[in-house]
């Protein structure tokens, strides 16, 4: 699946069993942004809390180290599976996917469960589409050391603002309270904004239409979820500052 306006910025498309996947992703990481928006969450973080019968809990600190810990694992393996190829671009990608960030709020099980499977499914995908992609002409425009900007800058941002929000309450404490700090003073959901930043760098980095599809439809995601939870925090405190956009400052 090739868009024409970006064919110099991505590689072709190695077989069509790959552009059937690329297609599955992006239906499928949209579909989660509509979900959202009609009220069908994934149950993590206030969702999660407020809706005390939606299924088993367990811990933030358990139920990301769950959300991220296969994805991670894949991008270690990837090392051995796929050893040095002397591609630069695929060095990184592989680096770039075996991140993991401290989270706090409860989660359901359920949810921790698809989205574990989701971030694996994205992190093997990228790494196995990237290496069938190996040999193809390179696209015109060489975005990989912007995309090592672009991540560097979205990891260290999401980690910073998700550090602001696991201490904003004593420990046990349950009472929810308005974020403040860093870009939370602008925009309700930085570190969507940051991960977003971190799926699009992939995509510059890796240059696949696979990576391109993850990261449109991530930011579809996790857009809409940046739009609920303003809305939730909206709803819930009266003195909420009506300056503070969703995710992106300034904007939305």
């Amino acid at each position: 699946m090739k868009i024409p306006v970006l064919e110099k910025f991505m590689f072709d498309e190695p077989s069509i069993w790959v552009t059937a996947a690329t297609v599955v992703a992006l239906i499928f990481t949209a579909y989660l942004g509509l979900a959202e928006l009609i009220g069908n969450h994934l149950q993590y973080s206030k969702f999660a809390t407020s809706n005390s019968d939606q299924g088993i809990k367990v811990s933030g600190r358990t139920g990301f180290l769950i959300f991220y810990t296969p994805a991670f694992l894949a991008g270690l393996l990837s090392f051995f599976v796929f050893p040095a190829t002397g591609d630069l671009r695929f060095l990184l990608l592989k680096f770039a996917v075996i991140f993991v960030h401290k989270y706090s709020g409860d989660v359901i099980l359920g949810s921790t469960i698809l989205i574990s499977i989701s971030y694996f499914s994205i992190a093997a995908c990228l790494i196995v589409v990237h290496y069938l992609s190996l040999g193809l002409p390179e696209p015109s425009f060489d975005l990989k050391y912007i995309g090592l900007i672009v991540f560097t800058l979205g990891i260290f941002g999401n980690f910073y603002h998700h550090n602001l929000l696991a201490k904003l309450r004593k420990p046990n404490e349950k009472v929810y309270k308005i974020p403040q700090g860093g870009l939370f003073n602008l925009v309700i959901c930085p570190h969507y904004l940051f991960e977003i930043l971190v799926f699009w760098a992939f995509y510059f980095i890796s240059q696949t239409p696979m990576a391109f599809a993850c990261a449109f439809g991530d930011s579809i995601y996790l857009i809409s979820r940046s739009y609920m939870t303003r809305k939730w925090y909206v709803n819930k405190f009266e003195d909420f500052p009506k300056n503070v956009k969703c995710v992106i400052p300034y904007v939305f």
